[in-house]
């Protein structure tokens, strides 16, 4: 088996449980907003905007939105949706949801486990995200995940998203090493697997859905503590 040197975990859906702590701050919204007054439930709310956040961060990933556009846009568009007249949409939600986000700490089973045996066997650990910095250290710092890593490499600071391969190259010089020597490790089959491997770096592909797919990846697992056979 092939020997590594480096390994670049994603942070959001890979480490860091996005779905579990976003979902805990839009019921608190719901609350906190009295939008049951509307006719539409908590569950249908965190539908609409889950389906709205994800086509927007394809846009933001293809460069076709900005990041405060992203940000202001989506809760405006998942109550419109849902029928809120465009004069009653709270004007605080973005911010409120951005706020209260990076400090809810869930994280996916086994991860301090995995985390701990990686270090313990001298792997250095980095961070390649493209979630906005200032929000992914608040996250790293709430969860007790920033000491870890070596290197926090954002879409900001490397100027490109993944799977750009300039955001990977970035990542391999701010760390010190090659593409050669180093692990890609996140849930995203675009940004994680098929970006690392355009860059020349193997693959893991998280899924713990085990969602079918056709790509080809140098590995896959449906959970962090399988990280152990193969490192």
């Amino acid at each position: 088996m092939k020997t590594y040197r480096h390994l670049f975990f994603d942070l959001d859906h890979t480490l860091w449980d996005f779905e579990t702590n976003s979902e805990e701050v839009l019921r608190f919204q719901y609350d906190d907003h009295r939008l049951a007054r509307y006719g539409f439930t908590v569950e249908q709310f965190m539908a609409y905007y889950s389906e709205v956040n994800h086509a927007l961060w394809r846009l933001y990933q293809g460069n076709k939105i900005t990041q405060q556009q992203l940000r202001t846009t989506r809760f405006a568009r998942t109550l419109t949706k849902l029928g809120v007249p465009e004069d009653e949409l709270p004007a605080d939600m973005s911010d409120q949801y951005t706020s209260l986000l990076p400090h809810k700490t869930a994280v996916f089973p086994y991860t301090f486990e995995v985390l701990d045996y990686l270090q313990a066997k001298g792997y250095t650990l980095h961070l390649l995200t493209n979630g906005f910095r200032e929000i992914q250290h608040v996250k790293l710092s709430a969860a007790r995940l920033t000491d870890y890593f070596r290197e926090v490499i954002t879409s900001e600071c490397s100027g490109c998203l993944k799977p750009d391969g300039r955001m990977y190259q970035h990542a391999l010089d701010r760390a010190g090493t090659t593409a050669t020597d180093s692990l890609m490790i996140g849930d995203n089959l675009e940004c994680d697997v098929l970006g690392a491997a355009n860059a020349g770096l193997d693959q893991v592909y998280f899924n713990p859905a085990k969602r079918r797919h056709f790509a080809q990846t140098t590995y896959e697992i449906a959970c962090l503590s399988e990280l152990k056979e193969i490192l």
